[in-house]
């Protein structure tokens, strides 16, 4: 992990809880002294008693190590919310429907910011019958490539993965308004309105 459990974060947990530093103590099977030595940047945690400290504080691991807690404000899963995560190590690609904590090969992964489509990134869009064929005009190199298509609209999403030496192109189904999404392996996130 990029970061550990600081003493701030364990007492504004433990406090929002509710619990005094005994009744967690008690809970985790450690001194009220450790607890404190925690809060105070005195000591850390031992690692054992990460997942504990955790389910006690009513949080995740990744919540606990953050520092950050996550909120669901995302309550009619609009797709059009999604974000995207990609691994910097081994390329995993992750969408959720709305703000999380998402973690990779050891790492914590920062939501993509989809720039818009540029000339470099020119995405072509044919009528095909009931669908449309999209073709992205850019090198698709082991180096450098389009990893991922996704399409969004209010309540579906759309997705195709590209592989580098392939061609970047499908066909999908546009219904209603929404947003095409690729990813260059070297200049990130891009979007355009369909």
């Amino acid at each position: 992990m990029d970061n550990y459990i600081t003493g701030t974060t364990i007492r504004n947990l433990r406090e929002r809880k509710g619990l005094t530093q005994v009744e967690l103590a008690d809970v985790l099977g450690v001194s009220d002294k450790a607890v404190s030595k925690w809060e105070t940047a005195k000591g850390l945690p031992d690692i054992t008693l990460i997942e504990p400290l955790a389910t006690a504080l009513g949080v995740s691991v990744m919540e606990l190590m953050s520092g950050d807690t996550v909120v669901n404000q995302n309550v009619s899963s609009n797709m059009l919310r999604s974000k995207f995560y990609v691994c910097p190590l081994c390329g995993n690609i992750v969408r959720t429907s709305g703000d999380t904590v998402i973690s990779c090969c050891g790492i914590t992964l920062p939501p993509l910011t989809a720039e818009d489509v540029d000339e470099a990134h020119e995405i072509v869009i044919e009528k095909v019958e009931d669908e449309s064929f999209i073709t992205i005009r850019h090198d698709m190199t082991k180096l450098h490539y389009i990893s991922f298509m996704a399409y969004l609209t209010a309540d579906r999403v759309q997705f195709v993965k590209f592989y580098p030496e392939g061609n970047a192109e499908t066909r999908m189904q546009f219904r209603g308004r929404g947003y095409l999404y690729i990813y260059c392996n070297r200049h990130g996130l891009m979007r355009k309105r369909v």
